[in-house]
């Protein structure tokens, strides 16, 4: 329960009262700011406190947006403010400077609060509620006004064509009571659970129906995480109809492949509808996406087996194309997000594009995004084999790659953007070293001798030695090599990573990584090597995703034991090369790369799930549609 602080008593006919509580809250009555500050200080520490005009007038789910979003430490809106506990202190701080007494000497135009709660300054400036009506300067607005000065970050939601609004007399109350009736609040609501920018597919063939299905699963209490942990258990159960190998057992893994990604956006619009935003949902969301996919494809390889046809290969293919597609995604960002100067010619030309409508759709079905692949494996699950949906999933992905890195390219090489050491140090723990890497690294340090252009080149010359080794087919040069990797490697992250084209590091890293393990175990002649090498990649790539959804929440990445006692990039490759030079007989590499990927994923597992479950990480923000 969290309390509710109405700052005068309640107006006649108003359903604030009841709107508060509805909410959730223990609505109390304060006569003037001082039995304000004496009624918060009687709530325990622990919990939200909002402090609400009584004139208030606007939406409740305007008041929801405001008063109940988990996500920041407070909110604001005209006449309605909410502090969660970590922002408690500085309320009462704010409080304290809002009730105390106006010095003599000090010009009557400083601001202070009557016993109404209604700032008494001659001439102050009325905030405007989103909604264009009115309203008068209000303690909660003296309050935020107050908390951003002292340094507390104060949220304002969007309220589109929500009321939110304190009237300044009868005639504006009135006004603005039939703006509130000219607006349907539970419309909005649904509208705004859909998020703003998604793809095709999902816009035009799920969300038309899934934003009721969320509704419903909010009326009857069911959480986003129940609906996530549901999508993920339709998508296994997906994939084992697939892996039957029978063609009723396809159609009905592509049925189910669709129905567990109508749940995986009903999730996700839930949250929004509810506000039931949690940092183990943002968890539980962004893995289980990767999860449902990886495993789906798992069970495609494993029905075409059944059938004769071994396409293990390719669907390990396809989980590096598109892990290594998203760490391009993951990079870029990272490195700009915060840039200065972040302007291109390229960028300007996008937004330009942006501007037209057809352009907007073209442009998001052209990168295949979950939707529109999604909508593809299943259909070509449906109706043709495993080896087809791979053939497609590859080409799809490729062209996908291929069109988005290029335009990265071309707005990191036009634009001027200086990096910050926050950038830097995002793609160095994306880069993933391991102790050979840093020991070289620290070497390099010592000596003094960087260059700007030193830590791309040496990452494509350490990619382009293991890759010739690969292409000559002798596992013991691919050894060598990657002992000439992890130096190179280790070169590559001696200096912070500031140039234009340095967030292609991490990018060249996974591809040398997770195409080796997959070269080496398809060359093999040990039954299984080629699953085993799957569940490896599998393993290592949630590690590398965990990375970036840390990086993401703005707790850094994971502790440098973990990566150490993994191994970095570099020493699991030259773990998995030297493996392949030396197990030659029978089921010898099968069965290192099993027992290797399991020590991975029992590492990797283990301390993520102790760090989402308590380490009190914030969600990452994933705003729906201003209302």
């Amino acid at each position: 329960m969290s309390t509710a602080i109405l700052t005068g008593p309640p107006v006649p006919g108003s359903p604030l009262e009841g709107d508060l509580r509805s909410l959730g809250f223990d609505v109390r009555i304060a006569t003037d700011p001082r039995e304000t500050a004496a009624l918060l200080a009687a709530v325990p520490a622990a919990e939200r406190v909002a402090v609400v005009d009584p004139r208030f007038v606007g939406h409740v789910h305007a008041l929801r947006l405001t008063l109940t979003d988990p996500r920041f430490p407070a909110a604001t809106a005209p006449g309605a403010l909410t502090a969660q506990p970590e922002a408690r202190p500085a309320l009462a701080r704010a409080l304290t400077s809002v009730t105390a007494p106006v010095p003599a000497e000090a010009p009557t135009s400083a601001p202070h609060a009557d016993a109404t709660g209604t700032a008494a300054v001659e001439g102050a400036p009325r905030p405007q509620g989103d909604d264009a009506h009115g309203g008068v300067l209000t303690l909660p607005d003296l309050l935020a006004e107050a908390l951003r000065a002292d340094g507390v970050g104060v949220h304002r939601p969007e309220f589109g064509t929500l009321v939110a609004a304190v009237p300044a007399d009868p005639q504006s109350r009135k006004e603005t009571r039939d703006a509130v009736e000219a607006v349907d609040d539970e419309a909005v609501r649904l509208r705004s659970a859909v998020k703003a920018r998604d793809g095709f597919f999902t816009t035009f063939f799920i969300s038309p129906y899934s934003r009721y299905l969320a509704r419903w699963c909010a009326r009857r209490g069911l959480t986003p995480n129940q609906v996530t942990t549901a999508s993920l258990l339709t998508a296994l159960i997906a994939a084992g109809c697939a892996a039957t190998g029978t063609r009723g057992g396809y159609v009905a893994a592509g049925v189910l492949l669709l129905f567990s990604f109508v749940l995986d956006c009903t999730d996700g619009q839930l949250a929004r509808y509810s506000l039931q935003y949690s940092t183990m949902g943002a968890w539980l969301d962004a893995t289980f996406d990767r999860a449902k996919e990886y495993a789906y494809y798992a069970g495609l390889a494993l029905g075409a087996a059944r059938g004769g046809d071994d396409v293990w290969a390719l669907a390990l293919g396809a989980m590096v194309l598109q892990t290594c597609r998203h760490v391009v995604d993951f990079s870029f960002n990272e490195a700009n997000h915060d840039a200065t100067a972040n302007t291109s010619p390229t960028a300007a030309l996008s937004d330009k594009l942006d501007a037209k409508g057809w352009t907007v759709w073209a442009r998001r079905m052209i990168v295949l995004p979950i939707g529109e692949r999604w909508a593809m494996i299943a259909v070509l699950t449906a109706v043709a084999t495993p080896r087809i949906v791979f053939y497609a999933l590859l080409a799809g992905c490729a062209f996908a790659a291929c069109y988005t890195t290029a335009g990265r390219l071309l707005r990191s090489v036009t634009r001027k953007a200086r990096r910050t050491d926050r950038a830097a140090r995002a793609l160095a723990d994306l880069a993933d070293s391991g102790p050979i890497a840093e020991l070289v690294a620290k070497g390099c340090a010592r000596a003094g001798r960087t260059h700007t252009a030193v830590p791309l080149l040496a990452a494509l010359l350490a990619a382009a030695v293991l890759g010739g080794a690969l292409l000559s087919g002798s596992a013991g040069a691919v050894a060598g090599a990657a002992v000439a990797y992890a130096l190179l490697a280790g070169l590559a992250v001696s200096q912070p990573l500031k140039g234009a084209l340095d967030w292609l590091v991490p990018p060249v890293f996974r591809a040398a990584e997770y195409v080796t393990i997959l070269v080496l175990a398809a060359r093999s002649e040990a039954p299984g090597a080629l699953p085993a090498a799957f569940g490896l990649v599998a393993a290592v790539a949630y590690h590398h995703y965990d990375t970036v959804y840390r990086i993401r929440g703005g707790t850094g990445a994971p502790p440098a034991w973990l990566v150490r006692t993994i191994g970095g990039h570099e020493g699991r490759t030259l773990v998995v090369a030297v493996l392949a030079a030396t197990l030659t007989a029978g089921d010898d590499l099968s069965l290192a790369l099993t027992v290797l990927a399991v020590a991975v994923a029992l590492v990797v597992l283990v301390e993520s799930i102790r760090f989402w479950v308590s380490s009190g990480a914030p969600a990452v923000h994933d705003e729906g549609e201003p209302a």
